[in-house]
């Protein structure tokens, strides 16, 4: 700790040029093995004697050879960043094909535990830039504001997703077009934004606040080793799941629930309550939802499976059955079915953006 700094770089340059000849002893003249041998041997002896005039004169000596070997050029900075580069984006793969996936809140089926894409309807102008910039950054938030250009109609509406997390939708119309930073979905749900919608010159189109999806990290690395437990909020595949549709760009969607029954598992639904082998559902996932206060409104009969308070649905072996916290709002498991086996990704482990209310470790 108290060490000088010219200690500490004296004997960093020794293991260097230790390591150098190592590598380079069969490619060196012999007269420049002996001068490198040499100053090595004579810095090493200024610092055993700790003199430090001796030191730093043999530690110049010493570096200057070095350089003379090994010239710095162009060339080797833009090499050591390229590896420095490579290595890091192989480690971010490595991280996120084996231990942690982000994932993104897509949809409304698990609120409040966790917030879809919400837009909200303003009539006033949107705050200055500053505030917007600020509450991107801390709430995840958004402002859009458009207002039409032209009398027009609007005859479609296109999605396209940029870098995975965001969503941007291009409103064509007749004679005008506009870019917004909002699923399509939220345009037609929050802001009455729909094709065939006809507007005036001047017209409000769109104005308002969005909320991003809450951003979470998903442990692909537990489901491993340890079973799936009831009550996890977990992240699956779709595919081969009848009744839920793949994008034809991107193909069948993930989709995040709460596995309310495992293998062997009977459910069924008593509104606001869900059973689970003949009992309440237990745990504090479960019960917050059947309190039915606040925001959560208990679970709801729906779909194909669990239709009416006399059903039951036995969850078949190497199947999993997922029920949204939102069950008023949610297409899960009572409309497609189990989740297969094979189609769990991992456990919804940690809202890490935005830095809401919802951020830290997911219950």
């Amino acid at each position: 700790m108290f060490t000088p700094r010219y200690v500490k770089h004296s004997k960093l340059l020794l293991r260097h040029a230790r390591k150098y000849l190592r590598y380079k002893d069969d490619l060196l003249s012999t007269a420049t093995r002996e001068e490198l041998r040499a100053g090595v041997a004579a810095l090493d002896q200024a610092l055993r004697k700790r003199d430090r005039d001796r030191i730093k004169t043999e530690a110049e000596a010493l570096d200057a050879k070095l350089h003379e070997l090994t010239p710095v050029t162009w060339e080797s900075h833009w090499r050591e960043n390229c590896e420095v580069i490579l290595v890091a984006v192989v480690v971010a793969i490595g991280i996120r094909s084996y231990f942690l996936q982000p994932f993104k809140i897509p949809t409304g089926s698990m609120q409040p535990t966790l917030n879809g894409i919400v837009g909200r309807s303003m009539t006033g102008p949107p705050p200055n830039l500053l505030r917007q910039v600020a509450e991107f950054i801390v709430l995840g938030r958004n402002y859009i504001d458009v207002v039409s250009r032209a009398d027009d109609e609007i005859v479609q509406i296109q999605e396209k997703k940029f870098l995975f997390f965001f969503t941007l939708s291009r409103i064509i119309g007749v004679r005008e077009q506009y870019l917004v930073y909002a699923p399509a979905k939220t345009l037609s749900d929050d802001f009455n934004v729909f094709v065939g919608r006809s507007c005036r010159r001047g017209e409000l189109i769109a104005r308002g606040a969005i909320d991003t999806g809450d951003q979470v990290f998903v442990d692909k690395l537990s489901y491993n080793f340890i079973n799936p437990r009831r009550g996890d909020v977990f992240v699956f595949r779709t595919n081969h799941i009848l009744g839920i549709r793949e994008d034809p760009e991107t193909g069948a969607p993930f989709y995040i629930k709460r596995l309310a029954g495992l293998p062997g598992d009977t459910a069924r639904i008593v509104p606001p309550f869900l059973f689970i082998n003949g009992n309440k559902a237990q745990g504090y996932g479960f019960e917050r939802v059947m309190e039915n206060k606040g925001s959560y409104h208990g679970y709801a009969l729906g779909g194909n499976y669990l239709s009416d308070s006399s059903r039951t649905f036995p969850v078949p072996a190497h199947g999993y059955f997922a029920l949204g916290d939102n069950s008023h709002n949610s297409y899960d498991s009572r409309y497609w079915g189990p989740v297969p086996e094979e189609n769990l990704v991992g456990r919804g482990l940690f809202v890490y953006w935005p830095f809401s209310s919802h951020w830290g470790l997911i219950r």
